[in-house]
């Protein structure tokens, strides 16, 4: 991030909200603190239960999706989003670090936009972020 950019992220604070569904502890801290640090406001979700009913409470402009999730995965978590007409349109970004042509189009198939391969803290995956938001 250059300079410029946050001096302008202090001057106008980010409204933008990502719901990071994440089950393990140390990943859901990590990619909280990379997002923040990109100005983004972050909610989180352990499971893909708590994933739609958060969704439904905060109303987030994009979705950062874990696809192995307790209770209901993020596959299962990201066909029920879509299936909420405020959530057909949402950005849902597949998390995983499976980087297989299979786990690509299982994602797309259950509604994913697009899917980013752990480890989260690429340069690739703030771009795509920053891309899908703008829209």
């Amino acid at each position: 991030m250059n300079l410029n950019r946050l001096k302008e992220m202090e001057s106008q604070p980010n409204q933008q909200k990502i719901l990071l569904v994440e089950d393990t502890e140390d990943n859901r801290f990590m990619m909280r603190r990379l997002l923040e640090m990109d100005g983004y406001t972050v909610v989180e979700a352990r499971n893909g239960q708590e994933a739609v009913t958060i969704a439904r409470a905060e109303k987030p402009q994009l979705i950062l999706m874990d696809l192995s999730l307790p209770v209901i995965d993020g596959l299962a978590a990201t066909r029920l989003l879509r299936q909420i007409r405020e959530f057909e349109e949402t950005p849902i970004i597949a998390v995983s670090a499976h980087d297989t042509a299979d786990f690509k189009a299982e994602a797309l198939a259950a509604g994913s936009t697009t899917d980013i391969t752990a480890p989260f803290g690429s340069p690739e995956a703030a771009q795509r972020i920053a891309r899908l938001l703008e829209l």
